[in-house]
């Protein structure tokens, strides 16, 4: 696949409020009108929280990719794999994931079988191909320590005319999720209207085709770190891990995963059963897997105190032929108030950013891409929007999650900043006249 060339658009510097009001101020869709953001304190606690817990992750960013995979590891979210929560799963081959859910009750046999031992030995129920090696390909770095990864973020309801105009110019390509100029519009509004939570539900949705080895590398030698990083800065608030993945028809197999559990030294066991493989073909089955993951045991959508974000690390497209399936699935995943933070990893091509940023617009959630400077990997397509930052990739996940929880945008750290896409400024940048909100 060609990559489109990095283009820096042409920026200038972020034009004066007309009411000379700055910083707690950010321009909506144009340079035309603004809007207040909520209300800033002297110090905003998610920078308070997150401050609290940069020792941590700092001290986790080289832990060992088997942290909590041991025997001693046990815990009674592991007593429960196979019951109400925490229930490891898999579809059996030739159901064609038609979105029933994972099966939690009399769940037996091999294809669900997620012990370590059947893990290490590649057998059905270990998520992989037995003998998975180490990826090949421009810039490939193995193992991948955790630390390395680099990604920006994206918010198309911060620029909601921007998206429009994105959409719009792509509206006769095939296959593209069909959903509705006033849906989306609907999801603008209702962007405005966060809260504070004091729960989380994250499921991390992830393609094991063989291309990518790198990012499940890093996820499994990154996940302790992100857990204690979280739980140290919101120490009473509840956190469920939940895990899919997939891969496509007449590979070893379509969906597999874990349902919803506490521990996370248990959900770093999960991790550790995933390997790259099979694919062949470019697109895969995302669509199955979010409908899927609308499945799971999400807490009540009607309930309003809980975050609910599903990280779906892809770098395929769905079949075009499954368009409609792919908007239904995000449309699931809506009705269940989960927002979908897509991660576009190296290979993305045009189809896929689309569908993960309309998926992310509609939910709620933000486009997260990786980026070359990580120098992992195969190269990464720049995005379609005009400019960005460039942080870890933890802490760009750290900072989106520090977001849902406080109800509002978590600042970014000026040290935590490796580069920038264009020329943002004070959260916002300015180009051809249009001025655009930067997460």
């Amino acid at each position: 696949m060609q990559e489109r060339p990095i283009q820096s658009p042409k920026t200038s510097s972020v034009p004066s409020h007309p009411d000379g009001l700055r910083h707690s101020w950010h321009p909506c869709d144009s340079c035309h009108s603004w809007h207040a953001r909520p209300p800033a304190l002297p110090l905003p606690s998610s920078l308070v929280r997150l401050g609290r817990a940069a020792a941590v992750l700092a001290g986790l960013s080289l832990f060992s990719a088997t942290v909590g995979c041991g025997s001693d590891a046990t815990t009674a979210d592991e007593d429960r794999r196979f019951g109400a929560e925490g229930a490891s799963f898999s579809i059996p081959e030739g159901s064609g994931g038609s979105g029933a859910g994972p099966s939690k009750e009399g769940a037996s046999g091999p294809d669900t079988d997620m012990s370590s031992e059947a893990a290490a030995e590649g057998a059905p129920g270990a998520y992989g191909d037995e003998g998975a090696t180490a990826p090949s390909g421009g810039g490939a770095q193995w193992p991948v320590e955790a630390g390395t990864l680099t990604a920006g973020v994206w918010d198309d309801n911060l620029n909601f005319s921007f998206f429009a105009a994105y959409r719009d110019g792509r509206s006769q390509e095939q296959g593209l999720p069909a959903y509705s100029a006033a849906e989306q519009a609907d999801a603008h509004a209702r962007s405005r209207e966060r809260t504070a939570k004091t729960a989380l539900d994250i499921a991390f949705v992830i393609d094991t085709t063989g291309s990518m080895s790198d990012e499940i590398a890093y996820l499994q030698a990154e996940f302790m770190g992100l857990a204690a990083t979280i739980e140290a800065a919101y120490p009473d608030i509840t956190t469920r891990w939940a895990l899919v993945a997939y891969r496509d028809i007449d590979d070893e197999y379509v969906l597999r995963g874990a349902d919803f559990g506490t521990s996370a030294a248990w959900f770093a066991e999960e991790l550790q059963k995933l390997h790259a493989g099979g694919g062949g073909d470019y697109p895969e089955a995302p669509d199955q897997a979010l409908q899927y993951t609308s499945n799971l045991s999400w807490r009540d959508p009607a309930d309003n105190t809980g975050a609910r974000l599903a990280f779906w690390v892809a770098d395929a497209p769905h079949h075009v032929e499954n368009a409609q399936a792919m908007t239904e699935a995000v449309h699931a995943l809506k009705e269940r108030n989960v927002h979908i933070y897509p991660i576009a990893s190296s290979g993305v091509d045009e189809l896929t950013e689309y569908s993960m940023r309309a998926a992310a617009q509609l939910t709620l959630g933000r486009y997260i891409f990786l980026t070359d400077d990580s120098g992992v990997g195969n190269a990464h397509k720049e995005p379609s929007i005009p400019c960005y930052f460039v942080t870890r990739l933890d802490k760009a996940m750290v900072r989106v999650i520090a977001s849902e929880l406080e109800g509002q945008i978590a600042e970014i750290a000026p040290s935590d900043i490796l580069r920038t896409g264009g020329t943002p400024t004070e959260g916002v940048c300015e180009v051809s006249s249009q001025v655009f909100n930067v997460f």
